[in-house]
């Protein structure tokens, strides 16, 4: 008797749902991949339960849109930021600071000499001194910084001072500076008269200082500029009032 074994079909394997993005096949999460029996051919059920995804749920078209939106904000960021670090100012802003910058140093120097020549200061006019040796020189770098983040020179090179007023004049002759002939005056006093000498022509500088700060604070575009201005104004008139009285004092 011939002995026969009897093989059982075997249930053709269950198709797989196919996910199609851009030509990519990705087989369904909620399927078991058959692990035994013979290989199936992805390629025969191309055209069998294949599902097409439109574009709006299909992730990589969202990655796509991501990154086209980084780059633009990134490209807006970037000019954002790049105007911002230019501040609008106008020919008023950019000619005040360069030449008020000319106007304090002269200052700074009279009143270094006055504290350092002068056998006999007042101790009133002494302060003063202090006070704009300091203050206007810690000025001078405020100047040169808004110059710098106007991507303007930081010094007048030209000779001429005042244009942006409509008051066009040499440099060494702008509103308030001492000439060459009154620092040699100051330079020869000595005692209460170099205090006089000095006193008279500080608020002669202070009030030619005050007409072009009065002017920018008016006819200046950027609000620093202008606020500096202001701060000019302030100080300056409260020192002329202080050192006028000095004088009262001192008989000048």
């Amino acid at each position: 008797m011939r002995d026969e074994t009897t093989t059982a079909d075997t249930p053709p394997a269950q198709a797989e749902t196919q996910l199609v993005w851009h030509a990519v096949w990705v087989t369904s999460p909620n399927e078991d991949r058959p692990t035994d029996g013979p290989a199936t051919d992805v390629s025969n059920h191309a055209d069998d339960d294949v599902l097409v995804l439109p574009w709006w749920q299909n992730p990589l078209n969202f990655i796509a849109l991501g990154l086209a939106a980084l780059i633009l904000g990134v490209g807006i960021g970037y000019f954002v930021g790049d105007k911002n670090a230019s501040p609008a100012s106008n020919e008023v802003d950019v000619g005040f600071l360069q030449d008020m910058r000319y106007h304090h140093e002269q200052a700074v120097d009279m009143a270094f000499f006055y504290l350092t020549s002068v056998d006999e200061t007042h101790p009133r006019l002494r302060l003063f001194a202090q006070e704009i040796l300091y203050a206007q020189q810690l000025e001078v770098g405020r100047m040169i910084e808004l110059l710098r983040s106007f991507g303007q020179a930081e010094a007048n090179d030209t000779g001429t001072a005042m244009d942006w007023m409509g008051m066009a004049m040499p440099l060494d002759e702008m509103d308030g500076l001492a000439t060459e002939a009154e620092l040699d005056e100051f330079a020869a006093a000595e005692g209460t008269e170099a205090s006089v000498i000095f006193a008279n022509l500080m608020i002669d500088h202070h009030r030619g200082g005050v007409h072009m700060a009065e002017y920018v604070r008016e006819n200046g575009r950027n609000d620093d500029v202008r606020r500096f201005a202001d701060g000019i104004v302030r100080s300056q008139n409260a020192e002329i009032a202080e050192m006028t009285a000095v004088l009262e004092e001192l008989g000048g």
